[in-house]
């Protein structure tokens, strides 16, 4: 099937509205959005109505990317649809359920503990269900971090830490501008990249997962970014037995994780 920007983003959005009926930490209207970006709320993305000039939404837009905060335009129908109040005034705010860690606040609690980095990167995981279980996951093996990027990846909603069962408290997370170039800062660090792949050159049996390593988990559709592939220093592959040639990848993820524990034992 050809490539299709429209029909991916289309597919993006709707596993983003998914679940919005039933989450908490929707942030409505203007007022309340500027108040939250004001008291330094953790807020995990803003939306703003498409094609608004309006002065104030320009206001909470230049004040939220300044914070780091990720700004979405959105048209009408979409924030009706998040909507709870159905008075949105334009502007709805995801509040995340704690603050993002930095890549450098991982590598030092790894250091403190005086264990090698295990980290799991998420290449554009855009189901906060996949996410959720990825942390869960995570934090049960030990690992010191999980990081994703700003853009087409879930955040640290109400959802990803329901679904991660509490772990998404314990877990830094570090959401990043350029994954790419955070790999090749990772591998400065002294830190092995490894991609999941299905033609990776060796499985993940083979792989030495004993030293510094970040597991870097695909999208769930389409796998690893074309530039994330290239700044990996091995694909590793699971083996497969079956009909069905593919993972869950929240599963992807447990699979590495404990491969990686078993050897660090």
């Amino acid at each position: 099937m050809p490539y299709n920007k429209k029909s991916r983003r289309e597919s993006d959005e709707r596993r983003e509205s998914a679940g919005y009926e039933d989450a908490d930490g929707l942030i409505e209207g203007r007022n309340a959005v500027i108040e939250a970006l004001r008291a330094g709320t953790a807020i995990d993305k803003i939306y703003l109505a498409k094609g608004e000039t309006d002065k104030t939404l320009g206001h909470i837009a230049s004040t939220a990317r300044a914070a780091g905060v990720v700004v979405v335009e959105a048209d009408r129908r979409k924030l009706d649809f998040m909507s709870r109040t159905k008075a949105h005034q334009g502007v709805i705010a995801l509040s995340a359920v704690r603050e993002y860690a930095t890549v450098a606040d991982i590598l030092a609690a790894a250091q403190e503990k005086g264990e090698p980095p295990l980290l799991i990167v998420c290449d554009e995981i855009s189901d906060p269900h996949n996410l959720g279980a990825i942390i869960r996951t995570a934090e049960c093996a030990g690992a010191h971090g999980v990081i994703i990027p700003k853009r087409r990846s879930a955040g640290l909603t109400a959802i990803v830490g329901k679904t991660s069962a509490g772990a998404a408290s314990w877990m830094p997370v570090a959401r990043v501008a350029n994954l790419p170039a955070t790999l090749k800062e990772l591998q400065k660090a002294g830190v092995w990249i490894f991609g999941t792949a299905a033609d990776g050159d060796k499985t993940l049996y083979d792989a030495d997962l004993k030293g510094p390593a970040a597991i870097v988990i695909g999208s769930e559709g389409d796998g690893m970014g074309r530039l994330v592939r290239s700044c990996c220093d091995f694909l590793v592959s699971i083996p497969l037995k079956g009909r069905i040639q593919s993972l869950n990848a929240s599963n992807a993820a447990a699979i590495l994780l404990y491969e990686a524990v078993r050897q660090r034992k």
